[in-house]
């Protein structure tokens, strides 16, 4: 995904949302086949939460086991262009499309590993409104700000969140 200057939060989260999930659908549907089919392929991110706030992206992870994740890798590789300003790892790759409304980023990670982190997350927000509303708020204060800020405070809200749950 782009790394745009400054967050931009939608006016409307919740037409972006389904416009998330429409292509979501259509992504997974596209990938399923192709994919091993150890593959978990889910929505995650705001888009994938009811009242999160977001800046209109869809995100996806693919969950797959260790041992599947080269062919995997392989597979997206073929469809996607690598997220460049992502971190890759023996078990985790990300991938992007800019050129889908809304635009589109892909985590691959293999099951169990530090970065197996996207479904839990995720849950943990929908399960908890008080965590959700801490996580709209802390977009809010970053919103018409540095993205680099933004996503520092949000690294720091993630790891808090994943520390104190076992969801």
């Amino acid at each position: 995904m782009s790394d745009a200057a400054t967050l931009i939060l939608i006016d409307d989260p919740d037409a972006s949302a389904a416009a998330a999930e429409a292509l979501f659908q259509a992504v997974a549907a596209a990938l399923r086949p192709a994919l091993p089919g150890t593959a978990r392929i889910e929505h995650v991110g705001a888009t994938a939460i009811p009242g999160c706030l977001t800046k209109g992206d869809l995100d996806i992870a693919v969950r797959i086991p260790a041992d599947d994740f080269e062919a995997c890798r392989a597979v997206l590789a073929a469809r996607y262009l690598g997220n460049a300003g992502s971190v890759r790892t023996a078990d985790f790759a990300a991938f992007a499309d800019e050129a889908v409304e809304p635009p589109l980023g892909i985590q691959l990670v293999a099951i169990g590993t530090a970065f197996d982190v996207f479904t839990r997350f995720r849950d943990r927000l929908r399960d908890e409104p008080a965590l959700l509303a801490a996580y709209n708020a802390l977009k809010l204060r970053h919103a018409g700000t540095a993205m680099a800020d933004y996503r520092t405070a949000k690294d720091a809200f993630v790891a808090d969140v994943l520390r104190s749950g076992t969801s």
